[in-house]
């Protein structure tokens, strides 16, 4: 079971989705899923600052719904946001119509031509049609920093080791928040002083 990576093998049988971004340059891109969060998201905010640091938030919708001003705040400060679904759905256990709906409605919240299934899961027949109008975001580096018996210092030996375009995943969320104090300033040092820079992912096109 890979527990911080995506094999390659796994990443070439599923080619419509986006794993990591073509770049010849010393360029990475950090995403966070399952905010907004009225405290944690501008705590996230604050440290990408401190490193001249663009991400790209999934953001489940009805969280959204529920804190607009943090929501404001991702926009205003320059990040990129992407569509996780209304009420944070597993593909796997969702009939496709209620899933499309699910997304359907998080439109309403997020506008944004980048999505990201929660938990990584989604059935074929639904990514098939999701494809049609969404680039399909998915990961090559992932923190687990919602593990509560996480080994801190081996996510983040793991997480450092990232290739040109590498697409990174961290969450918002108070299930995550304890790890992500941790991993995430260490990181970006790391990252900024290694000369890389920190991008939000590019609409789709």
């Amino acid at each position: 079971m890979f527990k911080y990576t995506i094999p390659s093998i796994l990443q070439r049988l599923l080619p419509n989705y986006t794993w990591k971004v073509a770049s010849k340059t010393k360029q990475i891109f950090l995403t966070f899923d399952d905010g907004p969060h009225p405290q944690i998201t501008p705590w996230v905010l604050a440290q990408l600052k401190l490193h001249a640091a663009k991400a790209t938030f999934f953001c489940v919708a009805d969280n959204v719904r529920k804190f607009p001003e943090t929501y404001a705040e991702i926009l205003r400060e320059g990040h990129a946001t992407g569509n996780h679904t209304y009420h944070h759905k597993n593909g796997w256990h969702t009939p496709n119509l209620a899933y499309f709906a699910d997304i359907e409605l998080a439109e309403k919240y997020i506008q944004s031509t980048l999505f990201r299934p929660p938990y990584g899961r989604m059935k074929r027949s639904q990514a098939k049609v999701i494809a049609r109008n969404y680039q399909i975001i998915m990961w090559d580096r992932l923190s687990r920093d919602y593990d509560a018996k996480l080994p801190l210092e081996e996510s983040l030996a793991a997480m450092k080791k990232v290739e040109n375009g590498s697409i990174l995943v961290f969450h918002d969320s108070e299930k995550s928040f304890k790890n992500l104090q941790y991993l995430l300033p260490r990181l970006l040092e790391y990252f900024t002083l290694q000369g890389y820079q920190l991008l939000a992912l590019p609409p789709k096109k």
